[in-house]
């Protein structure tokens, strides 16, 4: 049987905390699909530990999860994780493209669910402000299920790119109380001009700076639409139901 270290046990569990991912730019990610999934992608897969080599004691002690997997990883973080000016952007968003914005998600499931729902209906990436909660924390690792290693996704300056999707010709929408009904309003889905669709803060929603440069500001509407019960839907489940009839318009 392999052995591990105490230190290397150490510098494992370190990278459940954010500043040891960034010293590193490493972070974890568990279980057989997971590790296989990291595997077969563009991701530089710097080590795998497994249950059978190390042993059972050894992988309670590297794991996050309350059940060990069976295997673990310490994958490299993407060199474009965060790019230091926009304009590393600015080739692509010269061209018709569907992106979703995230303008300070702070839950990790919820972010970790958003890449799934990019994921699904194949948006050509996610561009999230600096302040949204790190895409590598191990909790939005697992809940993306895999989804990490197919869906580019990018921190950035929200009013900035905002501003450039626009410079471009392109559409921001965002999802407020006093939008549109989104099932009435004629869309623009990306295949003409870039589009992004705007996600904002669990309790606060769009900050005003972003707000201000969505050009058209979109609501999803309750059923009966003159009965409102919960104050408004989860930012996951709105990303969900937004980028769903984007995506219906295209059929």
């Amino acid at each position: 049987m392999a052995s591990i270290s105490n230190n290397e046990i150490k510098r494992i569990r370190s990278l459940q905390q954010k500043k040891f991912r960034d010293e590193s730019g490493l972070f974890v990610v568990e279980g057989e699909k997971m590790v296989a999934e990291a595997l077969a992608s563009a991701f530089s897969v710097e080590e795998v530990y497994k249950r059978d080599e190390i042993g059972e004691e050894a992988m309670k002690r590297i794991s996050s999860l309350s059940t060990p997997s069976p295997v673990l990883a310490l994958v490299r973080k993407p060199s474009d994780i965060a790019p230091e000016s926009l304009g590393y952007f600015d080739s692509m968003l010269s061209e018709p493209g569907f992106y979703i914005g995230l303008d300070s998600i702070r839950d990790p499931g919820n972010l970790g669910t958003i890449i799934r729902i990019a994921d699904w209906f194949g948006v050509d990436a996610v561009f999230a402000s600096h302040d949204t909660v790190d895409i590598f924390n191990p909790k939005t690792v697992q809940a993306t299920m895999g989804a990490i290693f197919r869906v580019k996704f990018h921190y950035v300056s929200m009013p900035g790119i905002s501003d450039m999707i626009l410079s471009h010709g392109g559409k921001v929408y965002g999802t407020f109380l006093d939008g549109e009904n989104i099932y009435k309003r004629k869309l623009d889905t990306g295949a003409d001009c870039p589009v992004m669709v705007v996600t904002g803060n669990e309790s606060e929603g769009i900050s005003d700076e972003v707000g201000s440069l969505v050009s058209d500001r979109l609501f999803i509407p309750p059923f009966p639409a003159d009965v409102r019960g919960s104050e408004s839907l989860n930012a996951a489940v709105a990303t969900a139901i937004t980028v769903a009839e984007f995506r219906r318009r295209t059929i």
